[in-house]
């Protein structure tokens, strides 16, 4: 391959990733419903189990994940939809990047544009939620770590469903079964920490799924696209 090839492979690779960011982050894009669900469904947990720092304290990795996962999970159903119904993605597909190009370009953008952000404004949620002070880096890195896989994973659901109308229940039932070993490491890891226990294994264990899933995502995706594309 020349140059000049890969400079217009990854120019169409990048092109995507940009487009698919601006989009989510436009008026009523995914990207502001996910944070937003986010923020609001963390801060509803404090009224509802009642502020004994010690509960909050004990429940807050799990909030934080399962909420996280959740936002992620209601901004998957656009993944792929919007493309496919107004025949962008036929063009798409035609395009020297592939299909399994064009998932990786679209799955690294749903990852940037809302899954990235509830990152970010995770810390800040974490003292909310009472989180022990020497749980924040972990929270951190689990996250960094582990919501690769949220994506990669619900990007094959995505796939399988994009043409399915109103798809989103059978997207759920695809999808949230293979969240749970991820749930389970990520969550592991902030309560060994929280606990003053190592938490190298349960973060090696949650990497280990985030490459697994690099592996298998976007070639199981582009497999699923095409099927649906003939």
């Amino acid at each position: 391959m020349t140059s000049a090839q890969e400079t217009s492979l990854s120019g169409i690779f990048f092109g995507i990733v940009r487009r698919d960011v601006r989009l989510a982050w436009s008026q009523g894009g995914t990207g502001t419903m996910a944070l937003s669900f986010f923020l609001i469904a963390v801060t509803l947990f404090p009224f509802g189990v009642g502020p004994e720092p010690q509960v909050l304290a004990r429940i807050a990795p799990g909030v934080i994940w399962v909420v996280a996962l959740l936002a992620c999970l209601i901004s998957l159903d656009r993944l792929y939809q919007a493309d496919f119904e107004d025949g962008s993605l036929d063009d798409l597909a035609l395009s020297p990047l592939g299909l399994t190009g064009v998932a990786a370009a679209k799955i690294l953008a749903h990852w940037v544009s809302t899954v990235l952000p509830l990152v970010v404004v995770s810390p800040i949620l974490g003292m909310l939620m009472n989180l022990p002070d020497g749980a924040y880096g972990t929270l951190l890195i689990s996250l960094l770590v582990g919501t690769p896989a949220l994506s990669l994973i619900g990007s094959m659901g995505a796939a399988l469903t994009v043409s399915v109308r109103r798809g989103g229940v059978l997207l759920s039932l695809l999808v949230l079964p293979l969240y749970v070993p991820t749930l389970i490491f990520a969550v592991g890891a902030v309560d060994a920490t929280a606990g003053l226990v190592d938490a190298t294994q349960p973060l090696a264990l949650l990497g280990a799924a985030s490459l697994l899933a690099l592996v298998v995502g976007p070639f199981v995706s582009a497999q699923a696209l095409r099927l649906s594309l003939e």
